[in-house]
């Protein structure tokens, strides 16, 4: 157990000092963003991948889900009779709950599009201006699979874009050690998917961003993946819409001293399997409870299938530390700006009010970041390496363009407009935008421009 204290160099905690009673292998505080120096050059293998796909398309596709995945069939896209012998494979309890969870998505995700009113707005008399909520024509959603088929973000992507009102929504999501996972299938059938396609990786977002001879080119890309899928969606970022950079899982627990220490350790391994390289944080106020923690997942860890990765992720990128207050806490929580945020305390509720910085909070001990990556209804697509000081997660909105619109039926407020956009627009230089102005002002209120008479 490592124990220290370090004066933050954060400019909100720029006079506070944090005792530290475990540190990541690195013991520096990166103000929320992982720095981990990859073993590989991913960035220049998807590039490569990208330029070989929009080169050879198909062919490229099934190369390089030869290559990664041993996987080549006769077709990526199941047909309607192979996803129907499919389902009928998975167990009826697994049925029921992806029945069940999606009920809890579908409901959340209904009440947030319920909040996204459409608009319109008589300015000034005759001048209308308005938006609409248009759901995006064509998306891809990508159902991770490599380590564990996550058939939850099926729910996550699919579903919520369907719930959007978006058409045509194509599914992906990889084979498992050459096998098709039955239960995503089912997830993202019932989902909505329109097409699902059994493919993976790179391969996969760069062919649904750029289309191929079989495969449709989408608008947008959602859902989460590893580094390479990650760095995929990054690259494409602009030729498609993405929902968000959705990286390594995090999560950071914000306790007091009435936390129970055994909830807490739990509770960060329960993230920590996600892979070997997942920061996994708690910030107490409690020195008892935070020696406590360490202690306990010491004792779990040994017992638990996932140890060969969690172990990792908790040696190299676990942190535990102590500050002095609640207030300490809540800043601290800010810089690091995390994906997942527990918070045990006596009011949990408080932190509504004290953060801004994450993905997405978990109040009180009665619920864990694991109801929302699983069950509970939220959206798991969350926002990582401290992209929570910018975007919130995954949600039915992001699968909205706000469109305005404006409309004139008033002569008189047609010309008097022109008469304002031919001045603005000559105090910029604009002399084509003024003469659009002028044409109205002289339509509808008989305003003199020689341009105009020259010109006719």
């Amino acid at each position: 157990m490592d124990s220290s204290t370090h004066q933050s160099s954060s400019s909100a905690s720029q006079s506070s000092s944090y005792q530290y009673l475990k540190t990541r292998k690195d013991s520096k505080l990166t103000n929320g963003t992982e720095k981990i120096k990859p073993a590989i050059d991913v960035s220049a293998i998807v590039n490569g991948v990208i330029d070989d796909v929009r080169a050879e398309g198909d062919v490229a596709v099934r190369r390089y889900s030869e290559k990664f995945d041993k996987w080549s069939p006769k077709s990526f896209q199941l047909s309607e009779r192979e996803i129907k012998d499919i389902i009928a494979t998975v167990p009826e309890q697994t049925m029921m709950d992806i029945i069940e969870v999606q009920k809890n998505v579908r409901k959340f995700a209904e009440a947030q599009l319920a909040t996204l009113k459409e608009l319109e707005l008589e300015i000034q008399p005759g001048v209308f201006l308005g938006h609409k909520n248009v759901p995006i024509a064509s998306v891809g959603a990508y159902i991770p699979g490599g380590r564990y088929p996550l058939l939850a973000s099926a729910h996550m992507t699919i579903l919520t874009a369907k719930v959007a009102g978006v058409p045509k929504v194509v599914g992906m999501t990889p084979p498992i050690n050459g096998e098709i996972p039955n239960a995503t299938i089912a997830a993202m059938y019932h989902a909505g998917a329109n097409e699902i396609h059994i493919l993976g990786g790179t391969q996969a977002i760069a062919a649904m961003a750029i289309g191929t001879e079989t495969i449709s080119k989408v608008d947008f890309i959602a859902g989460p993946g590893n580094a390479f899928v990650a760095e995929a969606k990054r690259q494409f970022f602009g030729e498609v819409g993405i929902d968000l950079f959705a990286g390594l899982t995090e999560v950071l627990i914000v306790s007091d001293e009435h936390a129970d220490p055994f909830t807490i350790a739990t509770d960060l391994l329960s993230q920590a399997e996600h892979g070997p390289d997942t920061p996994a944080v708690l910030i107490t106020t409690s020195e008892s409870v935070g020696r406590k923690t360490v202690e306990y997942v010491d004792k779990i860890l040994p017992n638990l299938s996932t140890k060969a990765l969690a172990s990792v992720s908790w040696e190299d990128f676990g942190e535990v530390i102590v500050v002095k207050d609640l207030d300490e806490a809540w800043k601290l929580a800010d810089i690091y700006a995390m994906e997942h945020v527990q918070i045990f305390t006596q009011s949990p509720r408080e932190a509504l009010e004290k953060m801004r910085n994450y993905g997405a909070l978990f109040l009180g001990e009665k619920t864990c970041v694991s109801y929302g990556d699983k069950v509970i209804g939220t959206n798991h697509v969350l926002p990582t390496r401290g992209a929570a000081k910018y975007t919130g997660g995954l949600w039915v909105g992001k699968y909205l363009k706000t469109c305005t619109y404006q409309e004139v039926r008033s002569e008189k407020a047609s010309g008097e407009l022109g008469k304002l956009c031919g001045r603005a627009a000559r105090a910029e230089n604009f002399e084509g935008h003024a003469r659009s102005g002028d044409l109205r002002a002289s339509n509808y209120l008989k305003d003199s421009y020689p341009w105009i008479e020259n010109a006719k």
